[in-house]
């Protein structure tokens, strides 16, 4: 070994001392125990696997051929069954309930969690359905569903949200959120799985889209990029958790890019268009149209008496609803 390569060994070692060190302060960030918490590649892993049940005529393994569909799922069910119970058995330790379980009552746990979570794909597909359907309705740009289905980044975020709300009902910690936010990573889209989302849900564009863990939002909503549905203030920090903090947006509403609608008292009332850009923090009566005119808001009133759509009657030049 030259003098060099010593040198250089030399004060790796010293590096190496100085982290083990800092490890050993007893922080958050100084957690070593990786091998029992979740682990996210394998949360991934399942959620592809998933889409897989979810679409079988559009996202399947190539390795295989497959001479009936029971067959089929019954080697997928019981490959997602075996990960997917094995991440929560993990996931559940972290929960304060949970804090007395043996390893074995984490597990049996788990798998009936699991199971409860597999009796509800028919009910998430049909969910799903109706945002393929909400997609192709309002978007001329669509070729076909198939098209949706297969390059559509904010059905892709809605059919994640679907799967991970379900967990999220079941009272599992950590793989809702771990799900929602590789979703977002691919897709820019940001759902919480404690949000409510009603059937019809369609996002266009989809990318800098926030919906919050409080909200709740109707059937037949129209959302497009960059729309924030947040809490109006954040400054209680973690002392707010389990508070109502996010927006409530009722049945056939279409907001537009840019807007920002917060506060856990702010009702959207259905059939209202929300424009590009516009600040919102109190109520909407049903019906409204609002915009943004030399960066003030102009809200003009609800439905009219005489036509009863709210489109047919609409005041300004109109440029920024459909």
């Amino acid at each position: 070994m030259t003098i060099d390569e010593k040198r250089i060994r030399n004060e790796v070692d010293e590096i190496v001392e100085l982290v083990l060190k800092d490890y050993d302060q007893g922080r958050d960030i100084d957690n070593m125990d990786v091998f029992n918490q979740p682990e996210r590649d394998e949360v991934i892993s399942i959620v592809v696997k998933l889409l897989g049940v979810l679409f079988p005529g559009y996202y399947r393994d190539k390795g295989y051929r497959f001479y009936n569909m029971y067959s089929k799922l019954t080697l997928q069910f019981e490959d997602i069954m075996y990960y997917l119970s094995q991440q929560v058995a993990l996931a559940l330790a972290f929960e304060e309930k949970y804090a007395s379980c043996s390893e074995e009552e984490l597990e049996e746990e788990a798998r009936k969690l699991s199971l409860e979570f597999f009796r509800k794909i028919p009910l998430i597909r049909a969910k799903i359905n109706t945002d393929i359907q909400a997609t192709f309705d309002g978007d001329p740009a669509a070729f076909n569903k198939e098209e949706i289905i297969l390059s559509y980044p904010g059905l892709l975020a809605s059919t994640v949200y679907r799967v991970a709300h379900e967990l999220h009902l079941l009272g599992i910690p950590l793989i809702p959120r771990m799900m929602s936010e590789y979703a977002h990573s691919i897709t820019g889209i940001d759902i919480h799985p404690g949000a409510t989302i009603g059937e019809y849900f369609f996002m266009d564009h989809g990318t800098g889209i926030v919906v919050g863990s409080t909200s709740v939002i109707g059937e037949h909503v129209k959302i497009y990029q960059g729309v924030t549905i947040g809490a109006l203030s954040t400054k209680g920090g973690h002392a707010l958790h389990g508070t109502r903090r996010h927006p409530t947006i009722e049945d056939n509403v279409t907001i537009y890019s840019g807007a920002s609608i917060l506060g856990g008292n702010t009702v959207i009332g259905e059939g209202s268009i929300i424009g590009g850009n516009a600040f919102i923090t109190t109520s909407i009566e049903p019906g409204s149209r609002v915009s943004i005119s030399n960066h003030e808001m102009n809200i003009e009133g609800g439905m009219c008496e005489t036509c009863e759509k709210a489109d047919d009657c609409l005041i300004g030049n109109g440029t920024f609803w459909e």
